[in-house]
């Protein structure tokens, strides 16, 4: 009898041990506000706009399965500027999120009304595996980009003159060997500068 209650009790421990570890993990708003601030002098030298013809031209100018090797999407300057990168889960071939990942879509909403990054103009960048053709895929980043968009403006409250929302396929995969891998399907924010400064009396303007 005492032997099965020490058994219990370990089960338990281990219990509580994995569900702390577990929360551990979870994404905080600490995490992508800290990801976000390191603000430099550096612009990004493309539109959203400019950015979406970028990767119809990279499918149209290099065909295939999945890009060529050396012809990944080339965003300039995007590696110089704040970013966080964060796994949404979306319900299958959809932009419907599931419901486990809106608790991530709040995490991001808390970040962006902190004072720290408020007026700052965020970039949301949709990412695919390889699953499916190029051109499907990115729509398909698309919508859910704009989905992410949709949810932090509604639900949670973020201004939606500071966000903007694109979509790239799998032109920029994360692990080329594995296209069809996880860590493929992501979205990436970026900070792309202040958009608005404030007045002394908390006023909203277009920084000059």
């Amino acid at each position: 009898m005492i032997r099965h209650q020490i058994y219990a009790v370990t089960a338990l421990l281990l219990a509580v041990a994995l569900t702390a570890a577990v929360a551990d993990t979870r994404l905080s708003p600490s995490q992508i506000t800290a990801g976000l601030q390191g603000v430099s002098g550096t612009q990004l030298s493309m539109t959203a706009a400019q950015l979406r013809q970028s990767a119809v031209d990279n499918i149209q100018n290099f065909p295939g399965q999945t890009p060529p090797p050396g012809h990944l999407l080339v965003i300039p300057n995007l590696d110089k500027l704040a970013q966080f990168t964060v796994e949404v889960n979306f319900a299958f071939n959809s932009a419907a999120i599931l419901p486990g990942s809106y608790r991530d879509v709040g995490a991001i909403a808390d970040a962006l009304h902190n004072p720290i990054l408020l007026g700052y103009g965020i970039l949301i960048i949709g990412h695919t595996d390889a699953v499916g053709t190029r051109i499907y895929n990115l729509g398909l980043s698309q919508r859910r980009a704009d989905a992410i968009r949709a949810a932090l403006i509604g639900p949670f409250g973020v201004n939606p003159a500071v966000l903007e929302a694109v979509g790239v396929g799998e032109e920029q995969l994360q692990d080329r060997m594995h296209p069809d891998a996880a860590v493929n399907r992501r979205v990436q924010l970026v900070n792309v500068g202040k958009r608005f400064c404030f007045g002394r009396g908390g006023e909203q303007f277009q920084c000059p």
